[in-house]
């Protein structure tokens, strides 16, 4: 599709072809969204399967995280400077074919490096779908865009158990989570023919060479893998090396050369790979770390719930998963809702979300240690629910107020820092949930079963209820300072 480009870097095409391209788009950040949180609920199936110990799973689930944020920021860089069509298209490509990797391993080994390599595939597209959002629309047509986007990924994450539930029962404990990575591979196919004939061309034809400062790729790439390292060989089990934690030392070391680099690097007159001066706009940052402490609490909510399920109430993985329905479907209605009410009420739409949602996890966690099992999954399932309506006029509004004064050219780089977040914070939140999840089962070893499991549940739910009061904070703080500037 060609199209043209205005000024302010905006693309040119009808309200029809705008639309089509952007459901493109979102529907493949959903397929990329899904694949972190349908993938929990078919842990105990892979473990049963291949053998796969508590790191081996944590990397499953952590590895694509880990390598998703590794790639976000130069990829989000590149499309800015380039063309987010084709960059889309290949990260697409290789998705589908990571997905097929996965499909076929044979070992614990195979899994995790089909997995690593699949959230590489997903670094590269996510950016060039927040740009290609930037670039096709303005005003409030944006903000619709943004809360249909938001309503887009509340669905997936919160429907992934669901969905991988499903595939397992219809594959069986031994195979069916194998259907769970294949089934990207025809929706894989179709979104490739769908890129190519409907996304608009949106290379830039700059006369300056491509810049992607090489230094920075290298310091920013380590930084992020000390940081993490850590987390993802936190499994809570007794034989975890605390020597580990020392990498969060050369973190600080790399992220202080990264600081220190970009600036000298911008000041020579090139374009850096983060700007940090994005950070002087009190909406981008603050938006940015509400979005990364509520992502670090949500996905390990979901995960804590459907293993405590599996394991703990005995419920099979797609009653498990089903659980989560009611999240996902009240999250896309006040997705919709909250995209329409962020332009008129602003910030106090996105607190609101947050004490909802933070008062369903204390519910979960009550649902848990007080009542008996054969109810827990029903009063769970109401709980969710309540917490899917504040979950989605987070999202979406906030993607919304964070982006708002960001320049359309500068928008991939700026929504892959705030995708970068997102990614550090569902690995972090994961890490230390499932930590707090199996050090207390180790710990209570010998107890009645259910007793061990509600406390368990219970103790990694108080570290979600914590990031998610982080981010009330946050919200509040950007209220306060909004209502004196008025």
């Amino acid at each position: 599709m060609t199209s043209t480009a205005t000024p302010t870097g905006t693309i040119s095409l009808s309200h029809a072809q705008r639309w089509r391209a952007y459901w493109v788009c979102v529907s493949v950040a959903a397929i990329t969204i899904l694949d972190m949180s349908k993938v929990n609920v078919a842990l105990p199936s892979i473990e049963q399967a291949l053998g796969a110990g508590s790191t081996e799973l944590q990397l499953i689930v952590s590895g694509y995280v880990l390598t998703f944020g590794l790639v976000l920021v130069p990829a989000g860089r590149l499309g800015d400077q380039r063309s987010r069509r084709a960059l889309f298209i290949i990260g697409l490509s290789l998705f589908t074919v990571t997905s097929l990797l996965c499909a076929i391993a044979t070992s614990p080994l195979l899994l995790i490096a089909g997995r690593l390599l699949q959230g590489v595939a997903a670094g590269i597209q996510m950016p060039q779908v927040i740009g290609l959002t930037q670039q096709l629309f303005q005003g409030e047509e944006r903000g619709r865009a943004f809360g249909l986007f938001g309503a887009t990924i509340g669905i997936a994450t919160a429907f992934g158990p669901t969905l991988g539930g499903l595939l397992i029962a219809v594959g069986g404990d031994t195979d069916g989570w194998r259907l769970v990575f294949w089934m990207n591979v025809p929706l894989g196919v179709l979104a490739i023919a769908a890129a190519i004939w409907v996304l608009p061309r949106t290379r830039e034809r700059a006369s300056a060479p491509l810049a992607l400062d090489p230094v920075g790729v290298v310091l920013f790439g380590l930084a992020v893998l000390a940081f993490l390292w850590p987390f993802l060989f936190t499994t809570g089990a007794p034989t975890d090396d605390p020597r580990r934690w020392w990498l969060l030392a050369a973190f600080a070391a790399f992220a202080v050369a990264f600081f220190v680099w970009e600036r000298r690097y911008a000041r020579a007159g090139k374009a850096p790979l983060v700007p940090f001066g994005l950070f002087r706009i009190s909406s981008y940052r603050n938006g940015t770390l509400l979005q990364t402490a509520y992502f670090t609490a949500a996905p390990a909510m979901f995960l804590l719930t459907t293993l405590f399920l599996q394991q703990g109430v005995g419920l099979a993985a797609v009653y498990a998963g089903m659980v989560t329905i009611g999240f996902a479907l009240a999250s896309a209605v006040s997705s919709w809702i909250g995209g329409n009410l962020v332009g008129r009420y602003g910030r106090p739409v996105v607190v609101w979300g947050l004490v909802a949602i933070l008062l369903s996890v204390i519910g979960l966690a009550v649902c848990a240690v007080v009542l008996p099992a054969e109810v827990v999954p029903w009063a769970m399932a109401a709980v969710m629910t309540v917490g899917g309506f504040g979950g989605g006029l987070v999202i979406a509004p906030n993607q919304t107020l964070t982006l708002q004064d960001i320049p359309v050219r500068q928008g991939g780089i700026a929504g892959s820092v705030g995708q970068l977040g997102q990614r550090i914070g569902a690995a972090v939140g994961t890490a230390i949930g499932l930590s707090l999840f199996y050090s207390t089962i180790y710990a209570e070893a010998g107890e009645e079963r259910y007793v061990v499991f509600h406390d368990a549940y219970g103790y990694g739910m108080i570290a979600v209820g914590g990031f998610l009061a982080v981010a009330l904070v946050v919200g509040i703080v950007d209220l306060v300072g909004r209502k004196r500037h008025e």
